[in-house]
């Protein structure tokens, strides 16, 4: 007999264990509190203009090919490797790096400013490739029952990584390199986590290994909202029923088994097992109300920044730049150190612009761009008024044309943008930090929320406050350890 199993929310977690779920014989049911599936890997259409909302490249591909794989089918959406990865603007320079993997073109770059670059940065990718050797297979792709067999599994990590642990992100790419430059270009992945390179663990060095030897960046044709489309496709195909602005706000338990799931209309949903997709953190305080996970708790674990992003469409061509672009600040290290509790100077530590429309002409009309700005900025923790959006934007937008030598301000025909209260509101991140909780030491592995309920046997969660964490490669890995505890739960029932 079939079990029906709901699944609350369609980020890319939910949507991917939806599929290794429906391709095994479950009957798959979401429920969604926006009007449109994804999650924060959305897409915002205005004129004529495409914008995803969210993510805006991915790595570790062989995740994707593996969630398809195990479901028996095909890709269902084309990538390409980008070539550069990204190129990065420091301000009051004219010099412009492009990050290749071909480490002989990256490293000429650096000829006059970091001696011996290529030694250095081969020395230092091989300590990271050792980091994610050592560790991706032991402590990344497995479910723990407990914090004692979490603890169990890295003794099994090379103890040579120890010092590592006793460092931070910025540390750890200074025992390699000296030049300003360097330091801050290898070390901007670390934004990629949601904190800074000052406040995330050396451990995660290992993201340059999969940045310049392992996998690299790729771009999704069409913009990265077709992996959601390509998925959705997918899943009706398997009569998966979709309800969208449902949003669960209450539920209905029998001892240690939930029996219903109440959205904001009073609509009770029934199903066999719950899988939960919203954030793990948040939904256990809000909806099952856990004291561990109420407001007074969860201020105090560590969350990520908050982001400031938005989304213009202008009437002119930017050939001088690529489709990922990094914009470093004069005060990178002091802004940076400060950035998730310093909500006054307009001077970031650096922004991001992807130009989707450079290998996606059909996400801008003909002769015109769209481009997606993204600004680290505090949560709303420390910095809850957003009356000065409009100021900062201007800022950035005024910096930015400065930079490429090309005044934008009087081409901008659409502009959108949205704060970390829309982030909070659109998408229930908790107190509108952008990729959930941090990945502090004692938030990661099995002190991270887990993906089985305490209390509940049925009911169970997949996303990025969850194992393993944030980005898209990781949310899938996560879709596999979620259904994995769901197909061990149905066995031994």
């Amino acid at each position: 007999m079939k079990k029906d199993i709901l699944i609350v929310g369609t980020g890319l977690g939910g949507l991917a264990s939806g599929l290794r779920l429906a391709t095994q014989g479950y009957n798959v049911i979401f429920v969604e509190k926006a009007a449109t599936p994804g999650g924060r890997l959305n897409r915002l259409e205005k004129d004529g203009f495409r914008f995803d909302t969210g993510p805006s490249f991915f790595s570790m591909p062989y995740e994707f090919e593996e969630l398809m794989n195990d479901c028996g089918l095909p890709m269902p959406f084309d990538f390409i490797e980008l070539d550069p990865l990204y190129t990065v603007h420091f301000r009051d320079s004219d010099k412009k790096f492009y990050l290749y993997k071909d480490l002989d073109k990256l490293s000429e770059q650096f000829e006059n400013i970091e001696p011996n670059f290529k030694e250095k940065l081969n020395l230092y990718l091989k300590k990271s490739a050792e980091l994610y050797n050592d560790t991706v297979n032991v402590v990344i792709k497995q479910n723990f029952d407990n914090i004692f067999d979490y603890l169990k599994a890295l003794m099994q990590v090379n103890p040579k990584h120890l010092p590592v642990l006793f460092k931070n992100f910025w540390q750890q790419v200074g025992n390699y390199f000296d030049s300003k430059e360097a330091r801050q270009i290898i070390s901007l992945v670390a934004f990629f986590l949601g904190r800074t390179p000052f406040d995330t663990n050396a451990i995660y060095t290992l993201l340059s290994h999969i940045e310049f030897r392992h996998s690299g960046y790729y771009n999704v044709k069409g913009g990265m909202y077709t992996i959601v489309e390509s998925l959705i496709n997918l899943l009706r195909n398997y009569n998966v029923e979709f309800n969208f602005n449902t949003e669960i706000v209450d539920y209905e338990s029998d001892s240690d088994k939930l029996e219903y799931l109440i959205d904001q209309n009073g609509k009770k949903w029934h199903a066999d097992i719950y899988l939960i997709n919203a954030d793990a953190a948040f939904f256990r305080g809000k909806v099952f109300k856990r004291e561990k996970y109420n407001d007074n708790h969860l201020n105090k674990m560590s969350w990520t920044m908050g982001y400031l992003t938005f989304y213009l469409g202008i009437n002119t061509k930017l050939p001088q730049i690529e489709h990922h672009n990094y914009f470093i600040g004069s005060n990178y290290q002091q802004y940076s150190k400060n950035v998730m509790t310093d909500p006054g100077t307009l001077e970031k530590p650096y922004y991001y612009v992807n130009v989707i429309s450079k290998n996606n002409p059909e996400c801008a009309p003909d002769g015109c761009e769209a481009l997606f700005f993204v600004c680290p900025v505090p949560n709303l923790l420390y910095k809850s008024n957003w009356q000065d959006k409009d100021q900062i934007i201007e800022s950035i937008i005024v910096d930015f044309s400065k930079r490429i030598s090309q005044d934008i301000s009087s081409n901008i025909v659409v502009k959108e943008a949205f704060t970390p209260i829309d982030w909070r509101d659109k998408f229930n991140l908790y107190q509108g930090a952008g990729l959930g909780l941090s990945h502090k030491m004692d938030q990661i592995g099995a002190f991270r929320p887990a993906n089985f309920d305490e209390i509940f046997k049925n009911t169970f969660y997949v996303g990025s406050s969850t194992l393993p964490g944030a980005g898209l490669p990781m949310v899938v890995i996560s879709s596999k350890l979620a259904t994995e505890r769901i197909f061990n739960y149905n066995k031994n029932k």
